[in-house]
């Protein structure tokens, strides 16, 4: 039997990525210091360290605002983004933002928080919140949008994968006439989202069918892996809620990404610290092969 070299037994072992939240890297240096292991540094808030399992990394990290990943070095760079929209790319919970306009925000919140931590049905909560908004005047939304926040790094993840010649698609429950000026100025390829059912300028209270769920996304996961010839262990999923984790599950790095507490438990990755540079980093880009000419406009809605 050949004897394995030493480079290709390091290409075989799991690599640790430390990522610091923004503004926080001295945090991260006092760390890979504690750890007294190498350090390859991707980024001054980034790391990888070697032959530091996971549990001494979250040994080392403590209470530090720090994430660690922990993944085989060998196939870390994915070729597919799958990414949800709502408390992902954007900060907002649309459905919420909507409510306000009927004083009705905190109890969506609260529903909205139940259906994302998976403690009651995702479709039949999502029907309950649409039903609320029945009657509101159309003119709304736009002034929903105008709310619109995204998060921090989201336009430097889609730039940078795009540049790299990853497909990007966004795949949310929420709403297209947020949905897809969204993707379009960030560039995303592909886009599945749900619609709101209209009526003489009024919302109905309901969804135009088909509507999106967990299954959708899982489903669009592995239909995209499928056209692009690429096995799920080439792809990457990023979500928050209980409706994203069949395809964080799924995904060669399926990244729970400050999600719910129960989605953070069940997921395999979690960021709950960094912003969703953490992604590039967690797929050992380095700062010079990131795109950072700075986060985009958001589009106007008019």
């Amino acid at each position: 039997m050949a004897a394995v070299s030493k480079d290709a037994k390091a290409v075989m072992q799991p690599i640790t990525t430390l990522i610091a939240a923004p503004g926080t890297e001295t945090v991260l240096r006092a760390c890979v210091a504690a750890l007294g292991a190498p350090a390859d540094w991707l980024a001054p808030g980034a790391c990888d360290v070697e032959g530091v399992d996971e549990a001494a990394a979250r040994a080392a990290i403590g209470g530090r605002p720090l994430d660690a990943i922990v993944q085989p070095r060998l196939g870390r760079r994915k070729r597919l983004l799958v990414a949800d929209l709502e408390s992902t790319i954007i900060e907002n919970e649309m459905l919420e933002e909507l409510a306000d306009f009927l004083g009705l925000r905190a109890l969506v919140a609260e529903i909205t928080w139940r259906a994302m931590n998976g403690e009651i049905d995702f479709l039949a909560a999502l029907t309950e919140r649409v039903a609320l908004l029945r009657g509101l005047p159309a003119s709304v939304l736009d002034e929903a949008a105008a709310r619109i926040r995204l998060m921090p790094g989201a336009q430097t993840l889609v730039a940078t994968l795009r540049r790299a010649g990853v497909c990007t698609a966004l795949v949310s429950a929420g709403f297209a006439v947020f949905a897809e000026p969204i993707a379009a100025a960030l560039g995303f390829d592909r886009i599945v989202c749900n619609r709101l059912a209209l009526d003489g300028g009024k919302l109905t209270g309901t969804l135009v069918p088909p509507i999106v769920t967990g299954a959708t996304k899982l489903q669009t996961l592995t239909a995209l892996a499928q056209e692009f010839g690429l096995a799920l262990d080439e792809t990457l999923a990023v979500g928050d809620g209980a409706n994203d984790l069949p395809m964080l599950q799924a995904a060669g790095l399926g990244v729970a990404f400050r999600g719910k507490p129960a989605v953070a438990a069940a997921a395999r990755w979690r960021l709950d610290h960094a912003d969703l540079t953490g992604l590039l980093y967690a797929q050992g880009y380095r700062r010079e092969e990131i795109v950072t000419s700075g986060e985009t406009a958001l589009p106007t809605y008019d």
